[in-house]
C-alpha cells in the first residue's frame, strides 16, 4: 500500500527549542544545568506542569522571577492560544486553537451526566480525507508536535476546571501517522507522580482510519490504551466510495491488525461506523458488521452522518433503527452515538473550515 500521499504535503522542520510540555524531570534537569540553573528546580517545574496542569511559566510562583523570565524566553509555553470558543447542543464546547505558526486546530469538551471527555487533534488537517468528513477537506498541513497536543489538553482543563474522565484522539488528523508525537503525549498523559497527568490508559482512546502499519506498531507497544477503528463499511467496494485509494487498506488487513492489537494490548477494539444514506446503511451490511464484531469480540459505535456541504446525507430515523437492530442480531455491544455540538459546527473540522475558507 502506497502511503506517500498520506504524508505531509511539505517538510516540517521540528523546532530545536526546548519545550516544557512533554519533557521529563531528567530532561528538564539537563536543560536547567545548561542554563546555569539549579537542577532541583526541575521537580518544581514538573509539579506545575503535570501536578497543577499549569503551562504558563509566569504563573509558577515558587520559581524566582528571573528564572521564570528566562524560561519564558528559552522554553516558553504555551505557544498556542484559544481564538474562539463555540458552545454546542448538549453542553459541548469547541475550542479553536491558533498555533505558533498561525495554523488552526480544534479540541472539544464533551460532557455527560457521568463524565467529561476531551476530544483532541493530532494533525493540522488530515491526509486520509474521508469524503464525508470536514477535517480533511484541505488535506494535511503538518503533524502536531507533542507540546501542541498537550496544550490542547491544557486548554481543556482550564475551560473545564478539572482533569477529564476520558480522552479520545478523534479530532483532526490520523494520529497513527504522527506516532512519535502521539506516543510521547500518551506517555505524559498516563505517567504518574509529576512526570505526567496520571490518567489510566484504559480511559484514553486512539482512533484510526485503519492505517495498518500504525496499528501494528501500536499493538507492539503493548500498552492497554483503547483502539477505535473507523471502519464505515463491511466490504472494500463500499469503503472505496468513502476513503480515497491512497489511504485505504483492505478490510481483511485491518481486521487482522485489530486481532493483533486485542492480543498484545489486552483491550477490545471498537468499530466506528458512520451511517450514510444509500451508501452503507443496508440492514444486510449491519448484520455483516455484527458478525465481524462478534468474531473479534469488538464493540460497535454507530454514528449518523453529519452532512458536509451537502455531499452525503443522514439516513432517516427508521433506517437508523433498522440498521442498529441488524447489528444487534450478532454483536454483543452496540451503541448509537448521541449527536452533540452540530449547532456550533462542533462536528470534527467544521469550525476550522469556516475560519480557513
Amino acid at each position: 500500500m502506497n502511503m506517500a500521499n498520506c504524508r505531509p504535503a511539505r517538510r516540517w522542520m521540528m523546532s530545536e527549542q526546548f519545550l516544557l510540555p512533554g519533557c521529563s524531570q531528567s530532561e528538564l534537569q539537563e536543560f536547567l544545568l545548561q542554563q546555569g540553573e539549579k537542577p532541583f528546580r526541575a521537580k518544581q517545574i514538573c509539579s506545575w506542569l503535570y501536578g497543577k496542569c499549569e503551562f504558563d511559566v509566569m504563573q509558577m510562583l515558587n520559581l524566582p522571577l528571573a528564572l521564570r523570565e528566562k524560561l519564558r524566553e528559552s522554553a516558553g509555553s504555551p505557544r498556542s492560544q484559544v481564538v474562539e470558543c463555540a458552545a454546542g447542543s448538549g453542553g459541548t464546547e469547541k475550542l479553536l486553537i491558533k498555533l505558533f505558526d498561525g495554523e488552526l486546530i480544534e479540541m472539544v469538551l464533551i460532557p455527560s451526566p457521568e463524565r467529561m471527555t476531551f476530544c483532541l487533534s493530532t494533525q493540522v488537517g488530515c491526509p486520509v480525507r474521508c469524503r464525508f468528513c470536514a477535517s480533511g477537506a484541505h488535506g494535511l498541513v503538518r503533524n502536531l508536535q507533542c507540546d501542541e497536543i498537550l496544550e490542547e489538553f491544557y486548554y481543556g482543563v482550564k475551560q473545564h476546571g478539572a482533569l477529564p474522565d476520558n480522552i479520545v484522539f478523534m479530532g483532526i488528523g490520523e494520529g497513527l501517522l504522527n506516532w512519535k508525537n502521539l506516543r510521547r503525549a500518551l506517555e505524559v498523559l498516563s505517567a504518574p507522580d509529576d512526570e505526567g497527568f496520571g490518567m489510566s490508559p484504559r480511559r484514553i482512546t486512539v482512533s484510526t482510519s485503519g492505517y495498518v502499519p500504525g496499528m501494528q506498531e501500536f499493538a507492539a507497544w503493548g500498552r492497554p490504551y483503547n483502539l477505535a477503528v473507523s471502519l464505515h463499511a463491511v466490504d472494500d467496494l463500499t469503503r472505496s466510495k468513502l476513503i480515497p485509494d491512497n489511504c485505504r487498506y483492505p478490510i481483511s488487513e485491518i481486521l487482522q491488525a485489530c486481532e493483533l492489537y486485542a492480543e498484545k494490548a489486552g483491550r477490545m477494539v471498537t468499530f466506528e461506523y458512520t451511517l450514510i444514506d444509500g451508501i452503507n446503511d443496508d440492514p444486510a451490511m449491519g448484520r455483516e458488521l455484527g458478525r465481524i464484531a462478534h468474531r473479534l469480540h469488538a464493540k460497535v459505535n454507530l454514528i449518523a452522518c453529519n452532512p458536509v456541504d451537502g455531499t452525503f446525507a443522514r439516513p432517516p430515523e427508521k433506517r437508523l433503527d433498522e440498521f442498529q437492530k441488524a447489528v444487534r442480531e450478532f454483536a454483543f455491544s452496540v451503541t448509537m452515538r448521541v449527536e452533540k455540538g452540530s449547532s456550533a459546527a462542533s462536528a470534527c473540522g467544521q469550525l476550522r473550515i469556516k475560519r480557513t475558507k
